[in-house]
């Protein structure tokens, strides 16, 4: 429905809905908060209503109703710098900077806001102080100006004959847009879709849905008017980073990924969703995209276009109704299905979202082959992961490993274990509802199929590791405290059980031993909207089972 409503608002007023965050973020960089007269405002300014403004406005972190001081700090409260830290960077950049954790200094000079992801999983904990990076273990230190500024690049490697994902970066591929200079023309919808489907190339942001599939069904599906393809970089699982990494450091590979989906969907137009978090990342794309055009690879005669739209701060907006509805200006909220967005999604029109990593496939698997890409990996897990390690692993980093190597392969010998010889207490596969598994799963493959076996999820890929110095009961509130921040309250299961989760872990109970435990996350996994609320009851479920062992 609200894809309807923006389509006939759009339609009646002839002033698209995805510039109301635009605006709204113009009002915070004006007067440091959004006030009544700016939602006003921008609803005369937009010919919108006042209600679609004003309930952007209430939803997105970025534009939250505490207000922003002339320098505003995002320290990442994610649960990579959790586990740096042990959750102490919070209250030690707070102090530094003479303001609490969510507010601003009396003088209305420094505000400070926690956020969930930052991108610096490998060297946390993290910071942007407006949109300038820095990150460590003197983090606090660098913001109050003691100890210089450090913003680390990501260390990768390639554990694989040849790099897919990182074929720009670690070299060894195709040139980007070499593979669509090669097979556009007539044939080419046929030859891209062939070569995708024999890879079994399935979506890495998650859910891991066959990308061929998608696509297809898309083509099929009736619109009277465009279809979209939309570009997912919307990377908010604490502990995966690779999404930045390729959006900063290779754009091109992203947007060649884009335009030979594109082709196989029959979409017209591209939309890039990067998170605000990813600044950087943000320049880069926006760069990239005047390049290709002028380049003629974008626009004009190719029939296909791409712009680069920011996010304003929200989790859940990286599941694909959301996300849709985010780039619609709209509040980033989860839509029940069907209609899926292939058949129904941004504009009420046929959309594909696939994410980053996923498009970053599409070159090397069109140039060398469906079968060669087919060869990497087991079962109906094929092709290759990047798995990102956080800052607790001797050797941090994004790496490129065939899917179905043993989770102690990449833990010890890719990882090298953790350093200052630390041992492992939890890991977390996957990001925050990927879940928790104990050293004993470590034998484990890296196969969708065999992660869901041992009670978690391959999501992103990232693996997290919590040393012993965190105790259970510090990790299940830390994970509440997520859950509840980035519920985005559209349902009650939902909406309510995270906060009870919440309340309980804080006020000093045990979420996981309450007497009422067991009902509210029997109403959380099956009467939440979607996969966020449903998949919170599985991870509590993973710490119990971890740090006390199966049932």
């Amino acid at each position: 429905m609200p894809g309807r409503i923006v389509t006939e608002l759009e339609r009646r007023y002839g002033r698209p809905g995805n510039e109301v965050l635009e605006a709204l973020r113009s009002a915070i960089a004006a007067s440091g908060r959004v006030r009544p007269e700016d939602v006003d405002r921008i609803a005369a300014e937009t010919g919108l209503p006042r209600a679609h403004v004003n309930a952007a406005a209430s939803f997105y972190s970025d534009l939250a109703p505490s207000p922003h001081g002339r320098r505003h700090v995002r320290v990442c409260a994610g649960t990579a710098c959790f586990a740096a830290s042990g959750g102490e960077h919070l209250g030690a950049a707070a102090e530094a900077l003479g303001t609490p954790v969510g507010g601003v200094s009396d003088d209305g000079s420094v505000s400070l806001q926690a956020v969930y992801c930052l991108g610096y999983c490998y060297g946390g904990p993290a910071a942007l102080d407006g949109e300038r990076p820095c990150a460590g273990s003197d983090l606090a230190g660098q913001l109050s100006g003691a100890v210089p500024r450090r913003d680390p690049e990501v260390p990768i490697a390639v554990d694989v004959d040849e790099p897919v994902v990182l074929a720009g970066l670690a070299g060894g591929g195709p040139d980007a847009w070499s593979t669509w200079e090669r097979v556009r023309g007539p044939d080419a919808a046929a030859t891209i879709s062939r070569e995708v489907n024999a890879s079994g190339l399935r979506g890495r942001g998650g859910a891991g849905f066959p990308a061929a599939v998608k696509w297809r069904a898309a083509s099929e599906a009736p619109s009277d008017g465009p279809r979209y393809l939309i570009c997912n970089g919307d990377e908010g699982d604490p502990g995966s980073f690779v999404d930045r990494l390729l959006m900063e450091r290779d754009p091109q590979r992203i947007l060649e990924g884009m335009a030979l989906a594109a082709i196989a969907s029959g979409s017209t137009h591209g939309i890039v969703y990067v998170r605000s978090e990813y600044p950087r990342a943000r320049d880069a794309l926006r760069g990239a995209v005047a390049d290709a055009r002028a380049a003629g690879r974008l626009g004009g005669a190719t029939g296909f276009d791409v712009e680069v739209f920011e996010g304003a701060g929200s989790y859940v907006a990286g599941e694909e109704t959301s996300l849709i509805h985010s780039v619609e200006g709209l509040r980033g909220e989860v839509a029940s299905r069907p209609p899926y967005p292939t058949e129904r999604g941004y504009l009420h029109r046929p959309t594909v979202v696939n994410n980053v990593e996923t498009l970053c496939s599409i070159p090397w698997i069109v140039d060398r082959s469906g079968d060669a890409y087919a060869r990497f990996g087991v079962g109906d897990s094929r092709g290759t992961k990047v798995v990102c390690l956080n800052e607790r692993f001797r050797r941090p980093g994004a790496y490129e490993v065939e899917l179905g190597t043993s989770l102690r392969r990449i833990f010890t010998e890719l990882g090298g274990g953790l350093r200052d010889g630390r041992e492992p207490g939890a890991i977390q596969v996957g990001g925050p509802l990927g879940g928790f598994i104990g050293p004993d799963d470590l034998d484990t493959p890296l196969t969708f199929e065999a992660i869901r076996e041992i009670g978690a999820d391959l999501g992103h890929g990232s693996l997290i590791a919590i040393d012993e110095r965190i105790g259970r009961e510090e990790l299940l509130r830390h994970f509440w405290h997520f859950a509840a921040s980035e519920s985005c309250g559209t349902c009650a299961p939902c909406r309510l059980g995270t906060r009870r989760g919440l309340e309980t872990a804080t006020d000093g109970g045990d979420p996981a031993g309450a007497g009422d435990r067991d009902e509210m996350l029997a109403a959380m996994e099956h009467g939440s909207l979607c996969a966020f609320g449903r998949g919170v009851p599985p991870v509590v479920r993973s710490i119990d089972r971890v740090y006390r062992g199966p049932a």
